[in-house]
């Protein structure tokens, strides 16, 4: 079993239940100040240094965040290839890999659960290298991929696969903001809020 693997397998359960405590608030300084505890709260667009996130430290996200799977990174790459602006500036941005489903009447969005990430692996590094701060999916990364993430000082995070309709709860506002002609497959802006991640 992989480290990452282990990872998942030791702290999923963990990351569900555990409270999260007062006495951890965002940061504004350049570096975001890491507890000595395991839970952290981390506001989007990253504008800190969020190297200190250790492996198995969980994540709790609001902001701002957009979603793209493997069709729309291959998309943007092409874009970039052609010397065209992306749908969105990826600095000190974080991709949420997922394509909601329908959403029902009263809802935000429908059930939003992770995508397997290493269908982004071919292009994430492009995008690190423009300053994306971070990714959050499900599974193992390549290694050449999380080279990339630490040669950039960003960061893999986790979501709980299974979990769609618990991580929609979190999501405040949903808008399509290129892409629509592919569907779920389109690019998304979210507003989050306490969004629960482990980080790999």
């Amino acid at each position: 079993m992989s480290s990452l693997s282990r990872l998942l397998h030791q702290t999923e359960t963990a990351a569900l239940q555990k409270p999260v405590s007062s006495s951890v608030h965002r940061e504004t300084s350049s570096k975001l100040t890491v507890p000595n505890r395991l839970t952290v709260r981390l506001q989007a667009p990253v504008i800190q240094d969020i190297g200190g996130l250790a492996p198995g430290f969980v994540v709790l996200l609001s902001g701002t965040i957009y979603t793209a799977r493997d069709a729309a990174h291959k998309k943007m790459i092409e874009t970039l290839e052609q010397g065209e602006a992306l749908p969105f500036d990826p600095q000190d941005q974080i991709i949420y890999y997922t394509g909601p489903t329908p959403t029902r009447e009263g809802q935000t969005i429908g059930s939003a659960g992770p995508t397997s990430s290493y269908r982004m692996d071919p292009y994430t590094p492009a995008l690190l290298e423009l300053g994306l701060k971070g990714c959050i999916g499900k599974g193992e990364r390549s290694p050449e991929c999380m080279a990339a993430f630490a040669q950039f000082g960003a960061k893999y995070f986790l979501a709980i696969g299974g979990t769609g309709a618990l991580i929609s709860k979190c999501i405040r506002s949903s808008r399509v903001i290129a892409y629509e002609e592919m569907g779920t497959e389109a690019i998304r802006e979210l507003q989050v809020e306490d969004m629960r991640l482990i980080v790999a």
